[in-house]
């Protein structure tokens, strides 16, 4: 069986703010909607209790960078151009204290947070508490750890290095 397919062209014309648009070519044949109608599952009713998604947060949890852990970190250049900065934390006391007393510089330059160890909820609630307006997202991030050679947290990762 032989499948046909129109096929439209189509050309904007920036002369005009609201300009129609112009086909340039139809190439004739038939709508391909009535395939996808085929394929295309039934709608499912969802009970009003239901949550959207899958998964809350507190699913994930506990969060852990098995290649991570805190500790002192030398700072270290590097070049990363358009990389937006982040930080690494967990939820252990020598991060609590960092995040405390860089809050003010991660925010002026919107860091966003990446908790890499952090046990249950409560754990990533206080760090929010600490963290105000900054945004702290539960993540495991081996990957990073092992492209950086990271081994300890917490760091900030900005376009220019590692620092602490």
């Amino acid at each position: 069986m032989r499948l046909k397919f129109t096929l439209y062209l189509i050309v904007l014309l920036p002369t005009v703010a609201n300009a129609n648009l112009t086909v340039v070519a139809d190439l004739g044949g038939e709508p391909a909607a009535p395939w996808y109608e085929a394929i295309s599952p039934e709608p499912v009713e969802l009970p009003q209790d239901a949550v959207p998604y899958p998964y809350r947060e507190g699913d994930l949890l506990p969060i852990v960078t098995g290649n991570m852990q805190p500790g002192r970190l030398e700072q270290r250049k590097l070049s990363l151009a358009g990389m937006m900065p982040i930080f690494l934390i967990g939820d252990d006391t020598f991060s609590k204290q960092w995040l405390s007393a860089q809050r003010s510089r991660l925010q002026s330059i919107a860091a966003t947070g990446l908790v890499v160890n952090v046990a249950d909820s409560n754990s990533l609630q206080e760090l929010r508490d600490i963290a105000e307006e900054l945004t702290l997202l539960p993540v495991s991030r081996e990957d990073l750890a092992a492209r950086l050679q990271l081994a300890n947290y917490p760091v900030l990762i900005t376009e220019t290095g590692l620092e602490q």
